[in-house]
C-alpha cells in the first residue's frame, strides 16, 4: 500500500507531469546528446585508445544499470519525491563536474555518477506518476505523454549534442543538464507529493556494490585484452576478479532476507527469456552508435551537427517499429514479434559490418542500414516489455520492469566492452600484414609547434589507418549482429507469452 504525505489538486498535475517529464527528458538526452561530442571529446583529452574511449559509454550505462534496482527500492523505502530529488541533485552535479573535466579519468568518474543519479531519478519518477495520476484515462494519457517524450528525446539529443559540440563546445553536451536538474529539484519540491511503500524493508547495498564491481571489472578485462600498456596478467586479474565478484553477488542474493534481485523471479520463464534476450540486443545494439560517429567525424571528418542529423532516421525506425509492434502484439502475441525484431535489426547491423569502408555512401549504406536497425528493435522493444511482465505476480511488476531496463543497460556496457576488444584485435591484424603508413617527416616535426601542422598530421595519419581501422569496426559490427540474433533466439525459444500478453506457460520447470 503505497503512503502519499502530501495533497496536491488538479490544477498542479500538469505543472507534476512536467516536472517528471523534464526527468526523463534528461535521462534520455542523455543517452544520445555525449554521442555526438565523443570524437571532440577524444582530441580534446588527448584519449587515442578506442579501449579508453569507449568507458564514456559504458561508465554511465554500468552504474545506470547496476544501480537501478537499488534506486527503486530505495525510492519505495525512504520516499519517492526524496529519491527523485536526490537523483536530480546527483546527476546536475555529476554534469558539471563532467563539464569542468580537465582529465578523461574525471569525465569517466563523472559519467559513472550520472549513472548513479540517473537510477535513482527513472524509478522514482515512474512511480511517482502512478501517485499523481489516478488509474484509467488520466494516467493513460500521462504515460502517453511519457512515451512522446522518451521517443523524440533521443532525436532531441542528437541535434541538440551536434548544435552544442559545434557551436559552442563539448562541454556544453554536460553544461545543459544543470538547469534541468536545478529545475526537477525545485519543481518536484514545490508540486510533486511524497509517497512510500508502507511494507517496503531493506536496501541491498552491498548486492549493488558487488554487482556494479563486478561488471566494471569485467568491462575493463575486456577492453583491455589488447592493449599493449595493459600486462597481461592485469587482464587476467580483472576479469577472474569479475568472475568472483559477480558469482558472490548471486549468492549473496540467495541469502539475504530482502535482496536486491530476488532470485525466485528467475522461475517465470518470460521475465527469464526477456532479460536473457534483452542483455545480447543490448551487447549487440551499443556499438553501432560508436562507431558509426567515429566513422563519419574521425574517417570521413563530418562536423557534429551534421553527425546528429545523419542519426535522425534512427529514432524515425524506432518510433515506426514500435507502433507496428503495438498494434500487431494483440493480434500475435509478443513471441513472434520478440523472434522477428532481432532478427530485422541483426540483418541491418550485418550489412554494416559487410559492407563498411572508409568511403561508404550514406544514403547507399548507412542510412538503409540505421532504418532496418531501428525498426527491427522498435518491434522488438514493446513486446519486450509486455514479455518481461507477463505472468509476473502484480507486486513485482515493478521489479520486473526495472531488470529488463538494467539487463538492456549492463548487456550494452559488456557488449560494447567485448566488441572493442574484437574491433582492436582485427585493426591490429591488418596493420601487422601491412606496410608502415608514410607520413612526411617535416610535417610531423612541425607538429611539435604548429596546431595547424598538428591537425593535419592527425588527418594524414587517420586516413593511413583507416582501411584498418574501419575493418576492425566492422568486425566488431558483425559480432554485434551475432549476439542481437542470439537475442531473438533466446527469446523466441523461452518465452510462451500469450496473444495481449497474457501469460502462457510462465512458469519454468
Amino acid at each position: 500500500m503505497s503512503v502519499t504525505t502530501a495533497s496536491h489538486g488538479a490544477t498542479h498535475k500538469g505543472l507534476a507531469l512536467l516536472v517528471l517529464g523534464i526527468s526523463q527528458l534528461m535521462i534520455i538526452l542523455d543517452g544520445t546528446i555525449v554521442n555526438v561530442a565523443l570524437n571532440h571529446i577524444a582530441i580534446e583529452l588527448e584519449v587515442t585508445s578506442l579501449a579508453d574511449l569507449q568507458w564514456i559509454v559504458t561508465g554511465y550505462a554500468l552504474t545506470f544499470g547496476g544501480v537501478l534496482l537499488l534506486g527503486g527500492k530505495l525510492a519505495d523505502r525512504i520516499g519517492r519525491r526524496t529519491i527523485f530529488i536526490a537523483g536530480a541533485l546527483i546527476f546536475g552535479l555529476a554534469s558539471l563536474l563532467g563539464g569542468l573535466a580537465q582529465s578523461f579519468e574525471i569525465l569517466v568518474a563523472a559519467r559513472a555518477l550520472q549513472g548513479v543519479g540517473g537510477a535513482m531519478l527513472a524509478p522514482a519518477a515512474l512511480s511517482l506518476l502512478t501517485v499523481v495520476f489516478e488509474e484509467g484515462k488520466e494516467r493513460d494519457r500521462a504515460f502517453g505523454v511519457w512515451a512522446a517524450i522518451s521517443a523524440g528525446g533521443a532525436a532531441i539529443g542528437l541535434i541538440l549534442g551536434g548544435v552544442l559540440t559545434e557551436y559552442a563546445d563539448w562541454r556544453w553536451v554536460f553544461y545543459v543538464n544543470v538547469p534541468i536538474a536545478i529545475f526537477a529539484f525545485w519543481g518536484a519540491l514545490r508540486y510533486v507529493p511524497e509517497s512510500r511503500e508502507q511494507n517496503a524493508k531493506g536496501f541491498d547495498v552491498i548486492g549493488a556494490a558487488l554487482i556494479t564491481a563486478g561488471l566494471a571489472a569485467l568491462v575493463y578485462g575486456l577492453a583491455n585484452v589488447n592493449e599493449d600498456t595493459v600486462a597481461t596478467g592485469t587482464k587476467i586479474a580483472f576479469i577472474a576478479g569479475a568472475v568472483v565478484l559477480i558469482a558472490a553477488f548471486f549468492i549473496w542474493e540467495g541469502v539475504i532476507r530482502q535482496p536486491l534481485l530476488p532470485l525466485r523471479l528467475f522461475k517465470f520463464r518470460n521475465l527469464t527469456g526477456a532479460n536473457i534476450g534483452g542483455l545480447f540486443v543490448g551487447a549487440g545494439l551499443f556499438s553501432s552508435f560508436l562507431y558509426l560517429v567515429l566513422w563519419m567525424q574521425q574517417i570521413n571528418f563530418w562536423a557534429p551537427l551534421k553527425s546528429g542529423f545523419a542519426f535522425l532516421p534512427f529514432t524515425v525506425g524506432i518510433i515506426i517499429g514500435a507502433g507496428i509492434s503495438s498494434t500487431m502484439m494483440s493480434r500475435i502475441g509478443p513471441r513472434p514479434l520478440v523472434t522477428i525484431g532481432p532478427f530485422v535489426a541483426g540483418t541491418g547491423m550485418l550489412a554494416l559490418g559487410l559492407f563498411l569502408a572508409p568511403d561508404s555512401s550514406y544514403f547507399g549504406l548507412i542510412l538503409p542500414a540505421q532504418l532496418v536497425i531501428a525498426t527491427g528493435m522498435g518491434l522488438t522493444f514493446p513486446a519486450l516489455v509486455s514479455s518481461a511482465v507477463s505472468g509476473v505476480p502484480q507486486e513485482n511488476a515493478g521489479v520486473a520492469s526495472a531488470l529488463l531496463n538494467a539487463a538492456q543497460q549492463v548487456g550494452g556496457a559488456v557488449g560494447l566492452a567485448l566488441l572493442t576488444a574484437v574491433s582492436i584485435g582485427r585493426t591490429n591484424a591488418v596493420l601487422a600484414d601491412a606496410p608502415a603508413p608514410a607520413i612526411d617527416p617535416a610535417l610531423a616535426a612541425a607538429a611539435a609547434t604548429d596546431p595547424a601542422a598538428a591537425a593535419a598530421l592527425q588527418a594524414a595519419t587517420m586516413n593511413a589507418l583507416a582501411p584498418a581501422t574501419v575493418e576492425g569496426w566492422a568486425m566488431a559490427l558483425t559480432v554485434g549482429a551475432v549476439l542481437i540474433y542470439l537475442g531473438g533466439i533466446v527469446m523466441g525459444s523461452i518465452i510462451r507469452a500469450g496473444k495481449g500478453g497474457a501469460p502462457a506457460g510462465a512458469m519454468m520447470h
